[in-house]
């Protein structure tokens, strides 16, 4: 864990930007297409945690872009390369363009302010989408990275954040994955290797907490 006044430094409103990752209703919603994975992120309170710092970024002026995945009724475009696709195709409930199933999902809020990215491909919120350029044109240089899932995601959009030269942090009750044990795992073996860990509460003082003038 980093020190307070590094994590500070780091949080520079500024230069920061939250990402939520498929925080979409499809996805960890009560009537979405994983239960489990929905049941872990509300149970967890990684989803509320998420809502927090959303929260607290409209309220500190940092910028926040939800990653939504989503398909074409058609599918045309989506992969079909993996069986994670496949599987998808089965679901009882599809992430369809314009649905319900693609909205960002209570408790988060989402202000005229934000950034809605959707991607019709792909296991990335980053590479492939418009989320690299916008993070350059806000001269972003920390993402903060939450959401879902920690198997797929999640760890996606923290290598594409390190690959393309930004910070990433990553409050580590702020992302959920199944089974529990498997997030854990991934923060302790994998992210913690090439992102900064931190908690919501550490995010959440450091960005509410007035800055001395120049």
């Amino acid at each position: 864990m980093p020190s307070y006044e590094q994590l500070r430094e780091l949080l520079d409103p500024v230069s920061t930007v939250l990402l939520t990752v498929e925080c979409q209703q499809g996805v960890v919603g009560p009537d979405g297409a994983l239960p489990e994975l929905a049941r872990e992120a509300r149970s967890s309170g990684a989803l509320h945690r998420v809502a927090r710092l959303v929260a607290a970024a409209h309220e500190t002026g940092v910028q926040v872009i939800h990653a939504i995945a989503e398909r074409r009724p058609d599918g045309r475009g989506a992969n079909r390369n993996a069986r994670l696709f496949r599987a998808a195709e089965r679901l009882p409930v599809h992430q369809l363009s314009g649905s319900t199933a693609v909205r960002v999902a209570p408790p988060i809020e989402v202000t005229e302010a934000d950034f809605v990215v959707r991607r019709l491909h792909g296991l990335s919120p980053i590479h492939g989408t418009d989320v690299d350029a916008l993070l350059r044109n806000l001269g972003c240089r920390t993402l903060i990275v939450t959401g879902v899932s920690a198997n797929v995601a999640v760890p996606n959009a923290v290598f594409d954040a390190v690959n393309l030269g930004y910070t990433a942090v990553v409050p580590a009750d702020a992302i959920a994955g199944v089974p529990a044990d498997y997030t854990r795992a991934m923060i302790r073996n994998t992210l913690a290797l090439v992102a900064t860990i931190t908690t919501t509460d550490e995010v959440l003082g450091c960005l509410e907490r007035p800055r001395r003038s120049a």
